[in-house]
């Protein structure tokens, strides 16, 4: 079983930053991907970026070149640094965990990015 605990999410005026982290615990396998999702009031969750263990990532194209996914593997916990945010980036935001092999996926609590003048 693992648990995800997501934090630093809040209020940011537009060209803004945050960065949001997302702490892993239970049983953790080496061979993991962890991810940031957001979903906006009235539509559905999306992807924003992933990161393999090894440490490959995956961004969603709206995202490239303002946000970055990074991790601590011996502390078990994903980040994602937001720069340069849009009003359209205003959502939920969700960390995930899946283990290599497993079709099992874990959520975090989800935090709220509000991005607003």
């Amino acid at each position: 079983q693992v648990q995800l605990v997501g934090s630093g999410g809040g209020l940011v005026q537009p060209g803004g930053s945050l960065r949001l982290s997302c702490a892993a615990s239970g049983s953790i396998f080496s061979g993991n991907v962890m991810g940031w999702y957001r979903q906006a009031p009235g539509k559905q969750r999306e992807l924003v970026a992933t990161i393999t263990s090894a440490g490959t990532t995956n961004y969603a194209d709206s995202v490239k070149g303002r946000f970055t996914i990074s991790r601590d593997n011996a502390k078990n916990t994903v980040y994602l640094q937001m720069n340069s945010l849009k009003p359209e980036d205003t959502a939920v935001y969700y960390c995930n965990y899946r283990q290599f092999g497993a079709s099992k996926i874990t959520w975090g609590q989800g935090t709220q990015v509000t991005v607003s003048s």
